[in-house]
């Protein structure tokens, strides 16, 4: 943009010219004051001389002695400095003629005076006062021609003055302060937060220096603003979705442990999280301790054949894997929400199974308290009645014998015997030491009691899932299984004996005692064998049956089969 130049050498100009105008009035006034501070005297001066010459016609008439003194006097007064002045160089020529005419003039009527002749000093006084006369209106002309030259120079400065304010008062407001004025206008749009603002143009380097600092800063503004207001959106976007998925956390935390964890819940946590991230596949592995797994599968499925690699999320809790998260997605993945996801399945599952180990350990301190108090008890007051019993016998005497009385004894100390046994047999189940406070440690461990006992080879094939089946479930289960592995030991004679548990295709959990023995020909429910009734009503509890089949290739099968506490994953 083309500039003329430097507002404040404009302005400095401006001023200097103001300011020489100013002093050339000023000293042009004071030099004319200086010429006409004498003018007043000069002319007061001359209008004595009149007063004089008749002075002196009236001294000289009268005869008087001072004639002289009066001589001198107006002389004097004729020669005296403010008269004098009529012979400066600034005085009009026609003042200087005047004054020396009176000069001559004085001459010659001085001559009469110091004659005596009367006559012609009083015949020429009227043209003497009147040569004086003259003299004075020729100074007081002269000094109003003075005092008209001062008035003119201050009338024409004075409207040089004001000519040149007007110009400067225009300059000013049309140069400075609209400008000014815009630029004031710009500051206070930029204030307000509306940085699309236009400079005024201006023709001078500092106004135009402050436009552009103004502007620059106007769009630097503008850039920080939007930068800003990025950065505010993009912060509201992720604290929006964060506080998103701390809900979306917190909802499926609360379900979680609302009521009892069970597989139902894991795959409604996990059909969430895949509508929630528009997941393509989601699935949860869960391991166990025995290196079987379970696969809850979000609404979808799994597809049989992977198109695209799918990403795992481990759960871990202190370095130990419960299992791992497996997804699959056409989007990127929100690393944080899935391991806050999967750390809120792990510690759910965690606590899920130290709640079911505490209610196990419970269950296993209460058997044990029980085992002690029947054995204090009622193991006491059998072993009573079976000495009692005895010593019965022994002290009828032969008048008191007969058949009837030896069978009815002999069925209750086989009563007696039968109860004892059964009891020793449920202090031992009562009584099991397992590391874990799982079912299948817990059976392995009762069948390896009884592999001591005997030579039979005694198998377990376990391959449940530990959330199929409930603490409470437990002791059932494994009193039933020990009640048909003892019975094989002892009345089917045979070499080898299996136990099955498993998950059938119909859903429904089988527990099976197979025996390669001699097997049996007629079994009726609920026989004279009490121990068959207790079983019954062992699977009676369990909401299942129990059955007896034998074998094709000869022994028996003891099935045992119950709904789960759970509907299974895969089956």
């Amino acid at each position: 943009m083309f500039t003329r130049g430097s507002l404040t050498s404009t302005i400095l100009s401006l001023m200097l010219m103001l300011i020489l105008l100013s002093s050339s009035l000023a000293v042009f006034s004071i030099v004319n004051l200086t010429f006409s501070l004498g003018d007043a005297k000069g002319i007061n001066a001359s209008g004595s001389l009149r007063m004089q010459s008749y002075r002196l016609l009236l001294y000289t008439n009268a005869g008087s002695h001072n004639t002289d003194k009066k001589i001198t006097e107006f002389e004097n007064t004729l020669n005296s400095e403010a008269l004098k002045r009529s012979f400066a160089w600034y005085s009009p020529e026609e003042l200087r003629n005047q004054y020396l005419v009176v000069i001559d003039k004085w001459q010659v009527m001085r001559v009469y005076i110091e004659q005596g002749n009367t006559q012609l000093y009083s015949n020429s006084l009227t043209d003497f006062v009147d040569t004086i006369n003259t003299l004075v209106f020729k100074m007081e002309q002269f000094a109003a021609f003075k005092l008209k030259l001062l008035v003119i120079g201050q009338i024409f400065g004075l409207s040089i003055l004001l000519v040149i304010a007007f110009f400067a008062v225009v300059f000013t407001r049309k140069r400075v302060v609209k400008p000014l004025q815009l630029l004031m206008d710009s500051a206070a749009t930029i204030s307000k937060g509306n940085f699309n603002v236009e400079m005024p143009k201006t023709g001078y380097i500092e106004l135009t220096a402050l436009g552009n600092a103004l502007q620059k800063t106007a769009a630097e503004l503008a850039s920080l603003y939007e930068d800003l207001e990025d950065q505010v959106a993009e912060k509201t976007l992720a604290l929006t979705r964060a506080n998103n998925e701390l809900k979306f956390l917190y909802d499926n935390l609360v379900m979680l442990h609302a009521d009892k964890l069970d597989y139902k819940a894991l795959q409604s946590a996990i059909n969430q999280l895949k509508y929630y991230e528009d997941l393509t596949y989601l699935r949860l592995i869960v391991e166990h301790d025995d290196g079987s797994e379970d696969v809850i599968e979000a609404e979808g499925g799994w597809p049989k054949e992977l198109q695209a690699e799918s990403v795992h999320f481990p759960l871990l809790i202190e370095k130990t894997q419960l299992g791992y998260l497996d997804v699959i997605s056409n989007r990127p993945l929100n690393q944080l929400l899935f391991e806050n996801f999967a750390m809120m399945l792990t510690r759910s599952i965690t606590i899920h199974n130290a709640s079911e180990q505490r209610q196990q350990l419970a269950l296993l301190e209460e058997r044990a308290v029980i085992a002690r108090e029947l054995h204090d008890s009622i193991g006491q007051l059998l072993s009573f009645l079976k000495i009692q019993v005895s010593l019965l016998r022994k002290s009828l005497g032969n008048s008191c014998r007969s058949p009837e009385v030896e069978s009815q004894l002999m069925e209750i100390n086989e009563g007696v015997s039968t109860a004892y046994v059964q009891l020793r047999e449920l202090l031992s189940t009562f009584r099991l030491t397992i590391k874990e406070p799982n079912l299948s440690q817990a059976i392995e461990v009762m069948l390896e009691q009884l592999r001591h006992q005997t030579n039979i080879d005694i198998q377990l094939n376990y391959t449940l899932s530990a959330h199929l089946l409930e603490a409470k479930q437990h002791i059932h289960i494994l009193q039933l299984i020990r009640e048909a592995t003892l019975n094989a030991i002892k009345h089917a004679k045979p070499a080898h004996i299996v136990v099955d548990c498993q998950l059938t295709e119909n859903g429904m959990i089988t527990i099976s005692i197979c025996d390669d023995g001699i097997g049996v020909t007629h079994l009726a429910e609920r026989d004279q064998h009490f121990g068959i009734g207790i079983m019954h009503e062992r699977a009676n509890k369990l909401n299942g049956i129990v059955s007896f089949n034998s074998n094709p290739l000869g022994g028996t099968t003891v099935t045992l089969s119950f709904p789960p506490q759970q509907e299974p994953l895969n089956g």
